[in-house]
């Protein structure tokens, strides 16, 4: 393998590890506070300023790819028991829930109730009879105020 490419897949590895181990640290979780105080955090370790201008240019350094990879892993969960994967990104609309392994079957309702409650999502979604069963993943609207 090059040097290149292996360089890039430590730096893949590595700071998907970083946001795994750290995220559950910024509270409230599963929310856009908790994502402004990880990107915050990465910003003051890296050296930058922690005012708007130190900020900025750490965004504008990430750019749009790296930033979309970051957010995508923090607001994402893997389970094994039972074997799903949530994506909820509170800028989205809904949490998606899909098999951890392609082409397996979605998990039952309870299951995936368990799997909300242990990750803390229970009391920010909608109830179950909102949730959507779609082709290969369920759909499940966040409970908004209003």
């Amino acid at each position: 393998m090059e040097p290149s490419k292996l360089q890039a897949a430590l730096f893949d590895f590595a700071i998907g590890e970083l946001v795994r181990r750290h995220r559950d640290s910024f509270q409230p979780l599963w929310t856009p506070d908790s994502w402004a105080k990880l990107m915050i955090w990465l910003a003051l370790n890296c050296g930058c300023q922690g005012d708007q201008d130190g900020l900025r240019a750490f965004a504008e350094a990430l750019g749009p790819a790296l930033s979309a990879r970051l957010r995508r892993l923090f607001f994402e969960r893997e389970l094994e028991d039972p074997d799903l994967r949530l994506l909820a990104d509170p800028a989205e609309d809904q949490v998606l829930v899909l098999p951890a392994a392609p082409g397996a079957p979605l998990p039952e309702p309870a299951q995936v109730a368990i799997a909300l409650e242990r990750t803390g999502l229970a009391g920010l979604v909608a109830p179950p009879e909102r949730w959507q069963r779609l082709e290969g993943l369920l759909a499940i609207p966040w409970q908004r105020p209003g």
